[in-house]
């Protein structure tokens, strides 16, 4: 007899999940029972290919577009997964960006762009959450960073986003407690995404000052966080909220 899976019968939005971490996050729910949106903003192929590879595995999956940053997006990301899958139990927000660049760059756009999807995306879709999830309450799950606390140079509007995650996870946990709702978020170190290749970290100074500095010796893959997500979502961390755990090899 095979166990029982950690999730089964729950379903899942994960935002930004056509690739890194929020793909990672989705597979491994959807390995776990849950049924995922795989949602995303302009990569519908990458999304699609994760709806295909949880598909494979014989889990369910839905790719559903939305914009994480606009508030009409959001409320059709929700109503739209509630008419699939007739329920929303978990809400990773997952779904950001970073570019890095010095002081005397930042520009006002810069600011709201990072702002507006990190922090104002993330209230907006815990909104909705808290709205949709049952009267057995939810899970959200807030992706932030080891930024918030490290904020290495050039990182300073990303950094403070992130500050702004782990603040909110807080404020939430104890604005939802009594709704049966737990918030809790999850830190990564450097972890070698698409994004993070993209930046040109991959194998960069910044790449190998981190790994010199993490105790484990190497550098995080969606595939280290994906499983405390699910711990996170599951009722093995119930009397867990308004935490934030750190998932960095050591790196501190």
């Amino acid at each position: 007899m095979s166990a029982e899976k950690k999730l089964s019968g729950k379903v899942a939005i994960v935002t930004g999940a056509a690739k890194g971490i929020g793909a990672g996050i989705a597979k491994e729910m959807a390995a776990e029972g849950a049924a995922v949106v795989v949602n995303y903003s302009s990569s519908k192929k990458g999304a699609d290919e994760v709806v295909a590879a949880i598909k494979k595995n014989g889990g369910q999956a839905l790719a559903l577009q939305a914009d994480m940053a606009k508030k009409s997006d959001i409320e059709r990301l929700f109503s739209e997964s509630m008419r699939a899958f007739g329920r929303i139990d978990i809400l990773v927000n997952n779904a950001g960006i970073f570019e890095f660049v010095p002081l005397e760059e930042i520009t006002e756009e810069h600011f709201h762009k990072h702002f507006n999807l990190n922090v104002l995306g993330l209230i907006l879709a815990s909104q909705q959450a808290a709205k949709y999830f049952g009267r057995d309450g939810g899970v959200i799950i807030n992706i932030s960073s080891l930024a918030s606390t490290k904020a290495p140079p050039t990182t300073s509007v990303y950094s403070a986003t992130k500050g702004a995650v782990d603040t909110l996870t807080k404020a939430l946990a104890n604005e939802l407690g009594p709704r049966k709702i737990r918030v809790n978020a999850i830190n990564p170190g450097v972890v070698i995404t698409e994004g993070v290749q993209a930046a040109g970290i991959a194998g960069s100074d910044f790449e190998k000052q981190a790994v010199a500095q993490t105790p484990l010796g190497r550098t995080g893959l969606p595939a280290d966080i994906g499983p405390a997500a699910v711990f996170l979502a599951s009722s093995d961390s119930s009397w867990i909220t308004g935490t934030t755990l750190v998932i960095s090899g050591g790196l501190s």
